[in-house]
């Protein structure tokens, strides 16, 4: 089991990144969050991660923050939420979030994530509700120290079209994903796109 990555961030195209580690790059795929906190390529990084293991593939996932991994884990035992979705919730809200969207049975705001319906959006609710007493909450803002701290960017060509790509990548329809890239303004990076998509999308 591979539980954590310390290297060299060599690649970062959401939803995926490569970091380098000792001259072998390990190709992750991580949540939008913990995406937006990372710094830029050719800094150091470290993240936890959790190795998924199928028959046609080995599939591992990062993240900035252990409670998140704790999350994705708790996310993934849940009946008919897979890494892929499991991934889409935490890119659309972080654990703060999601704690108090089950906690206040706020089942829209739920649904507002792609690949959750009514019933998924129920099914967590109930699911989910025992297990956060025991947790211990972040602070509000828990990511902003991250986020400060994070370096440029490596530009990218095309920075709508790769944010419409991770979303799709997400699970919205391209469409969807299309419409919410739209209304951002111009000039922006693929990373602050998705981000305002995803506030956006998640207000209403």
């Amino acid at each position: 089991m591979i539980g954590r990555l310390r290297g060299t961030l060599l690649e970062k195209q959401p939803p995926w990144l490569v970091v380098d580690v000792n001259g072998v790059g390990y190709e992750l795929e991580a949540s939008m969050t913990t995406l937006l906190a990372l710094p830029g390529v050719g800094e150091t990084i470290q993240l936890h991660t959790h190795l998924t293991v199928r028959e046609d593939a080995h599939l591992l996932f990062g993240f900035a923050r252990e409670q998140e991994r704790a999350l994705f884990r708790a996310l993934i035992k849940v009946n008919g939420v897979g890494p892929k979705l499991a991934l889409a919730i935490l890119s659309g809200m972080d654990e703060d979030q999601f704690i108090r969207c089950v906690m206040d049975d706020d089942i829209k705001a739920l649904t507002r994530l792609p690949g959750v319906g009514k019933k998924t959006a129920e099914r967590l609710v109930i699911e989910m509700r025992d297990r956060f007493p025991h947790w211990t909450q972040a602070p509000e803002g828990a990511l902003a120290g991250l986020e400060q701290a994070a370096g440029s960017v490596a530009p990218a060509s095309d920075p709508r079209g790769d944010a419409e790509a991770a979303l799709v990548a997400l699970g919205y329809k391209p469409t969807e994903a299309a419409k919410m890239i739209a209304t951002q303004d111009e000039g922006l990076s693929t990373e602050a796109l998705i981000k305002g998509a995803l506030a956006r999308k998640l207000a209403g």
